[in-house]
């Protein structure tokens, strides 16, 4: 195949990501105008608990099924990776028409399966979780003087080893009123409804609606399957049903059907359709949140300032005293140096396992550009919660794209270290492509095995696996490739100093110098594990996580302190006289990894007490994993590449013969 050939399939390979990636309607950019009579369709998305962190498929439960039969809604990448299989259901209503006692379907009686199953779901504390209008549905719980906000409701409840299921649904639809005239109406629902203008004199035209609040009020109600056997789906149930939320009395049992039924009202509401979403955002303990984070910002700049001054005070020192002797005594002086002053001729040795790291720091700098670029845009509001699946969808193209920079770095080091050699740039190409993707894909590879196992939605499934390899081979090794091209033409670093033949003896130690540099990661986890909290109840405690701003802080300042750790670290290994520093600055920042990982251990222990199952516990730690390996990454390129200018800005600031 020759270049043009190969040049043609890459570029349709972009091309087809790019629609796959914005091809589908971004849920949450634009209102939907509803007339009065229009039907409202709600959607049904995998039930979800916090016990196992597994989401499995609404229907895999003895559920009513829509009378059009089971579709599914228009998905984006990010939304499937994220486990989210969202469904149309029976659920419909008419807009601004309240109903009650709607009879929604009998089932079948419950097979000896289906029983064993919802018992199980039950136990596991499983939530359902429904979608109007691309607004989850919220359930409020007064507890004492406060409400308590939750998205979903749950399947049912256990007292005395008897199972209830909820099986009565009371819906209140909050509207706002848009009288504007001429206004473009949404005719359908969901993500296939369509705009039509309307036409015809202002003052003629009904008022429309959009929907601002969903809310659901779960009810186990005792229905007589009897009564109901001739019914069809949206008549009126035979007699007055009463909704307590503080009883329960439809009991599950095998070989019983179950009837299921809902009821919705409509109210107006003064929540324009911009702030509809603050009712998720607005989550208990956000004081707190802000406050301690704000407490963490002033601490560890106050620190991170003082480490700089004293730093930077006594390398100037140190250069001055010699900068300000005549040459006779440079030449005295030189005789009896000490410190970094003795490492001059070893301080640019090429260090052990050069490949590797020049391998690792592309990576983590591909991976610190993502991060940083995907923080930005989810600040500024483009990767809002209403717009599911984008953030993960903005990360994959973000990191495809910073390929190019991964592959220039890595080669300019390798050449760097080689002292100009251009030999092997394709191979360091190919390494940086392959190396983080690799585990990153072993690792979930073997997750997926466990949620298939297990017949998760959450698992991946293999069709998208064939995309994600695609994605891998046809783009993101490409563009690293060309990257690697770039830095292999651009002009390496010349040393300031040169490097003897016969490597000086390192002085014995105090104390073991890793001991230190693994130490040295505390203090940039300081920085971050109040926000780390804040992440890891979002992610595994079904919270809302939407302070991207200050998380944009938290990682700017991360990224200062980490530098700043390996500078001062480098520096005091220098001045013992040990000049492999390479590696130590590297992972003097990337510690902060370590910490991380623990604390995610404590997490499980300690927060996450109830959740249940050795399959479950994988996926926790596997997760964790992968990201504490990211992190040792990116953040351990920060500390290389300032140690690095560091040395290099040190030994060309006086001249040692």
């Amino acid at each position: 195949m020759d270049f043009f050939a190969y040049f043609k399939i890459w570029v349709l390979t972009l091309c087809l990501v790019f629609q796959s990636g914005y091809g589908f309607y971004l849920p949450g950019s634009y209102p939907h105008n509803y007339g009065i009579g229009d039907t409202l369709s709600v959607k049904v998305n995998s039930i979800t608990s916090i016990e196992t962190e597994i989401p499995f498929s609404y229907y895999s439960l003895p559920f009513c099924k829509p009378l059009e039969g089971v579709k599914d809604s228009a998905e984006n990448l990010g939304e499937v990776l994220m486990g989210d299989r969202i469904e149309n259901s029976p659920y419909k209503f008419k807009m601004h028409t309240n109903e009650t006692d709607i009879f929604l379907c009998r089932t079948d009686p419950l097979s000896g399966d289906h029983f064993k199953l919802l018992k199980k779901r039950i136990d596991e504390m499983y939530q359902v979780n429904l979608i109007l209008d691309n607004l989850p549905a919220i359930r409020y719980a007064k507890k004492e003087s406060y409400f308590l906000r939750w998205t979903g409701y749950p399947l049912g409840i256990k007292v005395q080893d008897a199972y209830y299921v909820f099986n009565h649904l009371k819906f209140t639809v909050l509207v706002h009123k848009y009288e504007e005239a001429n206004v473009a109406r949404v005719m359908g629902t969901g993500d296939g409804s369509e705009l039509i203008p309307t036409v015809g004199s202002g003052g003629s035209e009904l008022p429309g609606y959009m929907v601002v609040g969903f809310e659901v009020v779960p009810c186990s109600v005792m229905h007589d399957a009897q009564s109901v056997k001739n019914l069809k789906p949206y008549e009126k149930y035979p007699s007055p049903i009463k909704c307590d939320p503080t009883s329960v009395a439809m009991l599950v049992k095998e070989n019983e059907p179950i009837v299921f039924t809902y009821e919705v009202t409509f109210e107006e509401s003064d929540i324009k359709w911009p702030s509809r979403w603050d009712a998720y955002l607005k989550m208990e303990g956000s004081k707190v949140h802000w406050f301690s984070i704000l407490n963490s910002l002033m601490v560890i700049t106050f620190l991170a300032g003082i480490v700089l001054v004293i730093f930077l005070r006594t390398v100037r020192r140190d250069l001055t005293r010699y900068e300000e002797l005549d040459k006779e005594a440079q030449a005295q002086m030189n005789e009896e140096l000490s410190g970094w002053k003795l490492v001059v001729g070893d301080v640019f040795r090429a260090p052990t396992n050069s490949g590797l790291l020049c391998v690792m720091v592309g990576d983590g700098v591909q991976i610190l550009g993502m991060a940083v670029v995907t923080v930005m845009f989810a600040a500024l509001g483009f990767m809002s919660p209403a717009s599911r699946g984008t953030l993960i969808i903005g990360m994959l193209i973000f990191y495809m794209i910073l390929g190019i920079a991964a592959g220039y770095v890595a080669v300019r080091l390798w050449r760097t270290i080689g002292c100009g050699d251009k030999k092997g740039w394709v191979s360091v190409s190919w390494k940086v492509a392959c190396c983080f993707p690799g585990i990153a894909f072993f690792i979930l590879t073997t997750l997926n095995f466990l949620l298939w196992g297990s017949h998760s939605t959450g698992a991946i499934p293999f069709s998208l696996f064939v995309v994600l390899i695609f994605m891998w081979f046809c783009i993101s090794v490409p563009l690293t490739l060309v990257g690697g091209y770039f830095g292999a033409k651009a002009p390496h670093i010349e040393y300031p100093v040169r490097t003897n033949q016969i490597p000086r003896e390192i002085p014995a130690q105090k104390y073991p110098s890793w001991l230190l540099v693994f130490g040295a990661g505390t203090l940039p986890f300081g920085t971050l594990f109040i926000e780390l909290f804040f992440i890891m109840s979002s992610i595994w405690m079904g919270r809302v996580y939407y302070v991207f701003g200050f998380l944009l802080i938290v990682f700017i300042l991360l990224v200062v302190v980490c530098a700043e750790v390996s500078l001062v670290l480098t520096y005091m290994h220098l001045c013992v006289e040990d000049w492999k520093w390479w590696w130590k600055s590297f992972f003097a920042s990337g510690s902060v990894a370590i910490y991380i990982f623990l604390y995610s251990v404590n997490y499980l222990i300690f927060e996450l007490k109830s959740l249940s199952g050795p399959v479950s516990e994988a996926l926790y730690l596997g997760y964790s994993l992968l990201m504490a390996l990211a992190i040792m990454f990116a953040m351990g390129s920060v500390g290389f590449l300032s140690s690095f200018w560091f040395v290099h800005y040190l030994f060309s600031s006086v001249k040692l013969d």
